[in-house]
């Protein structure tokens, strides 16, 4: 039997209509398709009812992989695709399988010899990576940082000095409601010359791009609470 092949979706960063930020070749693919493996149903149902490629008349098989499934787990989810159905991993937000859970299944569709064809679509990662001018040739994405606030401090300051010696780009995500409370660590750690971007809400109608030196921030206090935020620290 021919096995079935994994695509990789991407998903909108915002509530805005998919067919403004995904392409026409990724949604005329998933509108094609009858599983799909989420992190969670409803809000995979409402993105695919946005993107025309729901029928309610034939809902579409949705399995679900999140930060609590187990391996053991796995071969479930992957028995659509080892029968011959191709199947979709659908990200809550922007690209699979970066800060997501998607990358276990997808190790474990290599192990069985299953395709993998990612598809193309919004990453906040990389679309503030080129809105904020920083160094593109030279970066890390380190996601979250330690939520204990001085395990966060210790950390920060490595990556102060880190930076600054080595002029590399550090992107880093946090929980929209505890953004406030990086962004004050950050100006309490860095040094004032080091460059901060906040990319919020990305691709959507209230999308803000924002670049100062920590110096100048300390003046300025961002509208990012509770919002979708992404930050990246750079050394000019």
């Amino acid at each position: 039997m021919n096995k079935g092949t994994l695509y990789l979706f991407p998903s909108p960063l915002t509530e805005e209509d998919p067919e403004l930020v995904i392409p026409v070749a990724t949604l005329s693919k998933i509108r094609e398709l009858h599983c799909f493996i989420v992190e969670e149903i409803r809000t995979a149902r409402r993105f695919l009812i946005r993107a025309g490629a729901f029928q309610p008349a034939s809902e579409p098989k949705f399995l679900v992989l999140n930060e609590h499934t187990g391996v053991e787990e796995l071969p479930e989810l992957l028995k659509p695709l080892t029968e011959g159905t191709d199947t979709g991993l659908l990200s809550e937000a922007g690209v699979p399988c970066v800060a997501d859970p998607g990358a276990a299944i997808v190790r474990a569709a290599h192990l069985l010899n299953i395709r993998v064809i990612p598809m193309t679509g919004p990453s906040s990662i990389l679309l503030a990576l080129m809105a904020s001018g920083f160094n593109g040739q030279n970066f890390s994405f380190l996601g979250y940082l330690p939520a204990d606030r001085e395990a966060r401090k210790r950390r920060l300051k490595e990556l102060d000095h880190h930076l600054r010696a080595t002029r590399q780009t550090q992107i880093l995500i946090e929980t929209p409601y505890r953004n406030l409370a990086l962004f004050d660590t950050i100006l309490s750690c860095c040094h004032p010359s080091v460059m901060l971007c906040l990319a919020t809400n990305l691709t959507g109608a209230n999308e803000q791009i924002s670049v100062r030196t920590i110096a100048e921030w300390k003046l300025v206090r961002p509208d990012i609470h509770r919002k979708n935020t992404v930050f990246l620290l750079h050394s000019p």
